[in-house]
């Protein structure tokens, strides 16, 4: 019940106070320039990391990225980047796994 409505207030919050969603409701901010760099901020960490995926945890779900030849060139603990060839991004959102 309590996340249902601190969900709400950030929402609200986003809405009517025009703040970034990034920042009022724990999204992650996904910046990549081209297929060679992708830099993540506001994860909750690494799940997953090989030469040919990364998968991160999110406040809501998991972002899975797919390519060839990754190197972590810099990780802290909410914001990674990582070069290599990036093929595939994908969200996979928790909620829709649980049904």
């Amino acid at each position: 019940m309590m996340k249902k409505i601190n969900k709400m207030v950030r929402k609200w919050m986003t809405d009517k106070m025009e703040l970034p969603a990034d920042v009022t409701m724990d999204l992650p901010r996904i910046t990549m320039i081209g297929q060679l760099h992708i830099y993540i901020e506001n994860h909750r960490g690494v799940l997953k990391f090989s030469n040919q995926e990364l998968r991160l945890l999110l406040e809501q779900g998991q972002l899975l990225i797919k390519g060839n030849h990754f190197v972590i060139k810099t990780i802290l603990p909410e914001e990674l980047l990582l070069e290599g060839t990036i093929d595939q991004v994908i969200y996979i959102n928790e909620e829709k796994k649980k049904r």
